[in-house]
């Protein structure tokens, strides 16, 4: 018995979770908002085992199907006219499980467009609130599961301006974020960017995230026994709100380096996230802004392999004796392609400051031709 009161502990803490990130509000036509910390966060992720690598230093640089996530005005570098990205990632021993799915599509020799889906679950969550029946009986075939999990669609549009080696672009995202049948919420943004190409081997990136706020409108329909379970275990039964996702700006510098007339080279880039939600646990951190830099070097040869490596969450924490001191996520990855494939591995940690276990991740990018036309001569 003590084990199932352990997992509705835990099912009580994700719709708490939830209700925690929202405003609560009489009105049930939702009108107060809130913008609390950390929101939407399971965008902030990032997509592709190449940049995951490098420690998510890959805004200036960026320059294929991913470009939809990290910057859209990469997307003026695909040259197919399809291009197909593929990841799946593992998290906290696998509990959570991440996937993205990119489609990016050259329009002309200015302009291109994509589309990227990201889905972030846990599933077969237990749920215990029905483990005890009317009469008091601890009864196991009333746990069922759900599951949580959250979603993001981006629609992107990129185009190179008349300023030599300057792009722009933005992308309109689409949120969908469920909790079983318990709560649901649906949201929507936008992001901007912009690239700046040098012809000695600078690059430059800005991107804006929410950059006119994100919001999400929640809804929960708990049945009247959750409710009554919510009540009697002293948890208060969460009300419909909306949620607002504050701006984030990066701004990014790349720099490749040729290591003599043979194909070899290195280069290095540096991110620096700007967030306006408050004081974060970052590196450079104030009342109003927090500054979490990214670095990422890599060396490899052509365009045939590469070797990567990344510093990333950069946070202070506290050992038992209270000695503040930083910890830095480390990442390393490894890039391989062969004509128009090219396939990547990243071994990483989600979080170097909690206990959770490094994860491996792949993923895979094809270029694609535009197919013939079989009815032609």
């Amino acid at each position: 018995m003590k084990n199932y009161w352990s997992l509705f502990a835990s099912f009580v803490a994700v719709v708490g979770f939830v209700s925690t990130s929202y405003a609560q509000t009489e009105d049930p036509a939702l009108t107060e908002t809130v913008a609390p910390k950390y929101s939407n966060e399971f965008l902030a992720i990032g997509v592709g085992a190449d940049a995951l690598g490098l420690g998510n230093a890959v805004v200036a640089q960026t320059d294929g199907v991913s470009s939809g996530y990290w910057n859209p005005a990469g997307l003026t570098k695909v040259d197919k006219w399809l291009e197909v990205g593929l990841m799946h990632s593992e998290y906290f021993a696998g509990i959570a499980k991440y996937d993205y799915v990119g489609l990016a599509h050259s329009i002309d020799d200015k302009s291109a467009i994509g589309f990227t889906a990201i889905r972030f679950g846990v599933d077969d969550i237990p749920n215990t609130t029905q483990l005890i029946d009317n009469n008091g009986n601890i009864d196991y075939d009333r746990i069922t599961t759900f599951t949580a999990a959250d979603y993001g669609f981006l629609f992107s549009y990129a185009r190179k301006l008349d300023a030599e080696g300057l792009s722009v672009g933005g992308t309109f995202k689409v949120i969908h974020r469920k909790v079983g049948d318990f709560a649901k919420s649906w949201g929507f943004g936008i992001d901007a960017g912009a690239q700046y190409e040098m012809k000695n081997n600078w690059k430059f990136g800005l991107m804006a995230r929410d950059v006119t706020s994100t919001f999400n409108a929640w809804v929960f329909s708990l049945d009247q026994e959750t409710r009554e379970v919510f009540v009697n275990t002293g948890n208060a039964i969460p009300e419909n709100g909306l949620e607002l996702t504050l701006p984030r700006f990066i701004f990014a510098a790349y720099k490749k380096f040729d290591l003599g007339s043979k194909g070899l080279y290195a280069s290095s880039e540096v991110d620096f996230d700007l967030t306006t939600d408050g004081r974060r646990n970052t590196l450079v951190r104030t009342g109003l802004v927090s500054i979490d830099p990214h670095l990422g070097v890599s060396v490899g040869f052509k365009n045939y392999i590469s070797i990567r490596a990344g510093l990333s969450n950069m946070q202070y924490v506290k050992d038992f004796d209270d000695v503040r001191r930083l910890n830095v996520q480390p990442n390393i990855g490894i890039g391989l392609n062969f004509k128009s494939v090219y396939l990547d591995y990243a071994f990483t940690d989600i979080g170097d400051a909690s206990v959770a276990l490094y994860s491996h991740v792949v993923s895979l990018r094809v270029k694609l031709n535009q197919p013939k036309n079989s009815g032609s001569e």
